[in-house]
């Protein structure tokens, strides 16, 4: 995938299906959309999938990002218009997704939030410490991502190589734009009565065995305020759990009916690979 640092931009897969619903993904704090690779063979059986990057220097606010990440997506919408869109946010994403959501919900058939990282003001010690983080010279933060990591994953759920990815991703971040996002999610505020008027099926995801933050908590917290909304904890996950082998987002949404069929009846080819997914799929021999 190409680097990203003059404009957020979407990362697009190699074969383009804009008869599908468009899958859109916004990562976590570290902007680079790479992390979503274990996920992206299981979404492609039913989703045109894009991917959020942000630029590695990137300082704008979340009106700027909110406003880039709805310019992307009334882009590829003018390229195939008639089609329902997915929205995905997690952790840091999970944040801009419902900054995007109430700006425009009419966009967007269903919303997805992964650990969402609004919990951030839930941990006092988080803030706090967040508060020293420009002090900290540039030179340890690589040691800084290693002591970090327990925090972000559970370990024995991910994959050596996996492991290494996400390491080498945390260290690709430059310090002071580190320093700036976990400003962001220090500020984040999210008005509740938008959240209320939302309209659209919400699922929301936590990893029970979040060390960053209480993920559970915060889903359960934003269920009471979305009024179509239902909960997933994963009870041996982990902050970034869509890296963990075992979890597959695509069979998530599936399980949790939340994949819409296409009207069969109408003028437009039904993919066979979700049509085998809903085993609706009748060979004739």
């Amino acid at each position: 995938m190409p680097e990203v640092e003059l404009k957020p931009c979407f990362l697009t897969p190699r074969q383009v299906k804009p008869e599908y619903p468009l899958f859109v993904y916004l990562p976590g704090m570290d902007g680079t959309g790479q992390l979503l690779r274990s996920q992206t063979a299981g979404l492609e059986v039913g989703f045109d999938v894009r991917c959020l990057a942000i630029p590695r220097q990137d300082l704008t606010t979340w009106e700027a990002l909110t406003s880039n990440v709805l310019d992307l997506i009334h882009a590829e919408l003018e390229k195939s218009s008639q089609r329902s869109v997915y929205l995905c946010g997690e952790s840091f994403g999970g944040c801009l997704a419902m900054k995007v959501a109430i700006q425009a919900p009419q966009l967007f058939k269903r919303i997805i939030l992964i650990n969402p990282a609004s919990a951030f003001g839930l941990r006092p010690w988080l803030d706090w410490s967040s508060q020293l983080m420009h002090l900290v010279p540039g030179c340890f933060y690589d040691i800084g991502a290693l002591g970090l990591l327990p925090f972000l994953a559970s370990l024995p759920r991910i994959s050596r190589n996996v492991r290494h990815e996400l390491l080498k991703t945390m260290r690709s971040v430059p310090p002071e734009t580190v320093n700036w996002r976990v400003s962001m999610l220090r500020e984040f505020s999210i008005d509740e009565n938008k959240l209320r008027s939302l309209q659209q099926a919400v699922l929301l995801i936590a990893g029970a065995s979040d060390r960053l933050l209480p993920s559970v908590s915060e889903i359960q917290r934003l269920a009471n305020i979305i009024p179509d909304s239902r909960t997933l904890v994963l009870p041996e996950s982990g902050h970034a759990c869509l890296l963990e082998e075992g979890v597959n987002l695509y069979e998530i949404l599936q399980s949790h009916n939340f994949l819409e069929i296409k009207n069969l009846s109408d003028n437009t080819q039904f993919p066979m690979e979700i049509a085998k997914a809903y085993k609706i799929y009748h060979p004739t021999n």
